[in-house]
């Protein structure tokens, strides 16, 4: 009965979100009062598990999350993701432009949330493919690549960061072992599969009249772009070796164990871009703190959306649910890893969202981490490969690709949506791969 009232569970939401087009904040709470009276807990305590899941939750990365989107917006307003876009091409030049775009992707996607950098690097797109004229497809997928690969496997961004707080993973060994996969993911899935595309998709001359991007002296310089985007990757890397290089002081140690903390990480990255993307450029402080206002407005759903799946996971752990799940879990053949990337995959298929697809896997794969021989920093990258899976119709990315580059649908099938499913499948290579080579 438990394992089919998760079921029931898992059905009623992808029916709230998908076909009746409920919230998902509104479906994860209802879903997780149905799923406490149905597992026979007390009506007081459904409530009080509500609330300890949505606080715990938010509690471990709200701050982190909060901190991320004020970076994005500055790196976005401030002109420097536009700065480091054009540097990478003049550095790689026309042929090997599709590794620029990539590399900026990538870059730029450490900071940003996806549908925030796709939105800031589209003109980029057009206006490089425009120039040099090149297919567009060719030139934009290996950076919207990077940008989804960015966003689905690694820290700071929603899903990871709630994933590595559920299954209390290592913040950097999942960052390490993330940028193991993604890069060969972004390669193969961006520039190599963009070359298949150059004949897919309408004329960039079409979108002649629309480019828009700021003037080239009101930009910011390309060390200070390239510096203030990835300062957070730096200091959590000099924490790192700090003890490596000069041993295991007690000084050392809590100087690498204060840096390693990604809440500081963000804080001081905040600090140290508002003065050289902002101050230094000649804007004014408080007009940089209404942009950070805004930053918070656009995220202050996605928080709530994770909050309520933490409390729909509470309850199904306070439910007992955890313990019917793991025995089955348990006498299953399927290794955890591959279990936990179809389990996702599955979701975002019903789902579409894939931060929604990531949290809602993290409560119902919760056991895993507890009852299995499991690496939960690959377990994490398993459930991120998975999120990214099979992007089609219910999916918002979806969309924004198909408008943008005036795609049909099944022109956006067989290019977004096979590029997003490229990924998930070499991301769940690289999980096995790497959980072998640990063994």
């Amino acid at each position: 009965m438990t394992i089919l009232v998760l079921i029931l569970c898992i059905l009623l939401l992808v029916a709230l979100i998908t076909w009746v087009k409920v919230n998902a904040f509104l479906a994860f709470i209802i879903v997780a009062l149905v799923a406490g009276c149905c597992f026979g807990m007390p009506f007081t305590m459904v409530i009080a598990s509500i609330n300890k899941g949505l606080g715990d939750t938010l509690g471990s990365v709200a701050i982190i999350i909060v901190l991320g989107a004020m970076l994005g917006k500055l790196v976005a307003e401030s002109g420097a993701a536009q700065r480091i876009a054009h540097f990478m091409h003049d550095l790689f030049g026309a042929r090997y432009v599709s590794y620029a775009m990539a590399l900026t992707g990538f870059i730029v996607g450490i900071p940003l949330y996806y549908n925030v950098g796709f939105i800031l690097l589209v003109p980029i797109i057009f206006s490089v493919a425009y120039s040099y004229r090149l297919p567009l497809l060719y030139v934009g997928m290996p950076m919207l690549t990077a940008l989804s690969v960015m966003h689905g496997f690694l820290p700071p961004h929603p899903s990871p960061m709630t994933l590595i707080s559920v299954f209390h993973a290592d913040v950097i060994k999942t960052f390490g072992y993330g940028l193991i996969i993604a890069i060969p993911a972004i390669i193969i899935a961006g520039p190599i599969f963009s070359a298949t595309l150059k004949k897919v998709g309408p004329n960039v001359f079409q979108f002649a009249n629309s480019l828009v991007s700021l003037p080239a002296d009101e930009l910011p310089g390309i060390i200070n772009s390239i510096f203030s985007s990835l300062l957070p990757v730096v200091l959590i890397g000099v924490a790192y070796l700090l003890p490596v290089l000069f041993g295991e002081a007690h000084f050392v140690k809590n100087v690498a164990s204060w840096l390693a903390e990604p809440i500081i990480a963000m804080l001081v990255t905040i600090i140290i871009s508002t003065y050289t993307l902002g101050l230094r450029k000649g804007k004014p402080l408080a007009k940089i703190m209404d942009g950070y206002v805004c930053a918070v407005k656009d995220i202050a759903m996605v928080l709530l959306i994770i909050g309520s799946a933490g409390a729909l996971k509470q309850v199904f752990v306070d439910g007992h649910l955890s313990d019917a799940l793991a025995g089955m879990l348990m006498n299953s053949t399927i290794h955890p890893l591959l279990l936990a990337w179809l389990a996702t995959a599955c979701l975002r298929l019903c789902l579409g969202s894939a931060t929604v697809a990531g949290i809602t896997a993290a409560g119902v794969l919760f056991p895993i981490a507890h009852h299995a021989a499991i690496n939960t920093n690959l377990l994490v990258l398993a459930i991120g490969a998975g999120s990214l899976f099979g992007s089609h119709v219910n999916d918002t990315a979806f969309w924004l690709c198909k408008e943008y580059f005036r795609l049909s649908v099944k022109q956006t099938l067989g290019s977004w949506t096979v590029m997003e499913s490229l990924v998930a499948v070499i991301g769940l290579a690289g999980v096995l791969l790497l959980d072998f080579c640990f063994k």
